[in-house]
């Protein structure tokens, strides 16, 4: 009998090692096909079969199935997004060629497209801010004008922040405008910009599976106007009647972007008004979500995605209601990294579960104002939410990890000295 195996279209930093383990657990034999296998280091640590293919050619992916195919039984396929969330429309329609199970590759298009969702989303009643598609400076003025500062401003297409700005003036509007148009912010296609109201309050979000709220929590931001992830936590606590309410926005959302098969994140402001829906991603959230909802619900979700992919049966319910939280480690500063302490103290305090550091001393920050500038996390979990701050705030604080300032080089020296931004950095959200 031919092995089955699990094929993961791309990697993640934080959730493709977790995928990798659960699908060894589930006996199923993850093979990464990647255009650049390389970059996920945690591929040679786990000993995982790779094959490098251009993950942009679908007809390329299907002769790399169909040829693995003659070997293994193809179980099922799943994979991660790349500069954009168009990985998971040749996922779908992997999935469809071969007859396996898998999400519908019509709606995942309308979903990563953030102008296409908005629309759809206000059609159906869903609260979403007010917004203008642009592709101009002019245009972009004109918009942030209509609908008045504050706005944010950020690409129609993208992931994990990057490019995206809260502008509170015109001197924050034309100094954005200039960086996406300008070179700064790598388009894949013809820019296209989304000016929107900024909604105002706390974030929350939602994680689903098959139409099914698993979990709802909250997050927090560092660094403004950048959006730099510095806490997350699970359960959020509100009220059952606030609870009910974003239950209901979020399956309205999933109707009306054709959503229901597999897992789902749905991304609110919490305003004046209610639940201002910001984003729907057709997929797990990285950071550190699906760690957190299982301390704090004790639900596998990405063993429980993999079984949903290979055509099994998942198991969705909640084993107990801990409180679970992570605190990422942002820099303040540009320089180098001089050291990194207190780690394993850290790690030692009762109700502390991971201390991570994702770069290494001596490494250059140059900080992105978006998700590359996490460079660590510590995540904690207890009975109570009062209790599990405690032993975050006591965790970090055993930690040290010193920032030297660059020296101060002119404006020639600058532009050589500073890397930009790649198009292999948003594949490690």
């Amino acid at each position: 009998m031919s092995r089955r195996a699990l094929i993961l279209v791309e990697g993640h930093r934080s959730n493709g090692p977790l995928y990798i383990k659960a699908a060894l657990r589930l006996g199923l034999h993850p093979i990464t096909l990647s255009a650049d296998p390389a970059q996920y280091d945690y591929l040679a640590a786990e000993g995982t079969e790779a094959i490098g293919v251009d993950t942009d050619n679908l007809e390329g992916l299907i002769d790399v199935c169909c040829l693995l195919r003659t070997t293994y039984d193809i179980a099922g396929i799943t994979g991660f997004p790349g500069l954009d969330e168009s990985i998971y429309v040749t996922v779908g329609k992997l999935c469809r060629y071969f007859d396996l199970p898998g999400p519908n590759p019509a709606s995942i298009e309308r979903c990563y497209d953030k102008f296409t969702q908005r629309q759809l989303l206000g059609q159906a009643g869903v609260l979403v801010p007010a917004y203008r598609l642009v592709s101009n400076a002019k245009e972009v003025e004109s918009a942030a004008t209509e609908i008045g500062l504050p706005v944010i401003v950020k690409p129609a297409i993208g992931i994990g922040s990057s490019g995206v700005r809260l502008c509170r003036d015109v001197d924050e509007l034309a100094e954005h405008t200039a960086y996406l148009l300008d070179g700064g912010h790598i388009w894949r296609s013809a820019p296209r910009i989304l000016v929107e109201e900024f909604a105002e309050g706390q974030f929350c979000e939602t994680t689903m599976m098959e139409s099914e709220i698993i979990a709802v929590g909250l997050a927090n931001f560092d660094r403004p106007p950048h959006f730099v992830p510095c806490e997350s936590m699970f359960p959020a606590p509100l009220t059952d009647k606030e609870r009910k309410r974003i239950s209901s926005v979020s399956l309205r959302c999933l109707r009306a972007l054709g959503l229901g098969w597999g897992p789902e994140n749905i991304e609110f402001r919490w305003t004046e008004r209610g639940p201002v829906v910001i984003e729907v991603n057709p997929r797990l959230p990285g950071w550190t979500t699906p760690r957190l909802i299982q301390l704090a619900y004790g639900v596998d979700l990405i063993a429980e995605h993999i079984k949903l992919v290979v055509g099994d049966e998942c198991d969705l319910r909640a084993m107990h209601t801990h409180s679970a939280a992570a605190r990422f480690l942002v820099p303040d500063r540009d320089g180098i990294l001089d050291r990194i302490e207190g780690i394993s103290l850290a790690a030692a305090e009762p109700g502390v579960y991971d201390v991570r550091f994702y770069v290494e001393p001596k490494t250059p920050i140059v900080r992105k104002g978006d998700y590359r500038d996490m460079i660590g996390h510590v995540i904690a979990a207890s009975p109570s939410l009062t209790r599990t701050e405690a032993i975050l705030r006591r965790a970090v604080d055993l930690i040290d990890w010193p920032i030297t300032p660059f020296p101060i080089l002119d404006e020639q020296q600058q532009s050589v000295a500073l890397p930009r931004q790649s198009a292999g950095d948003a594949k490690w959200q």
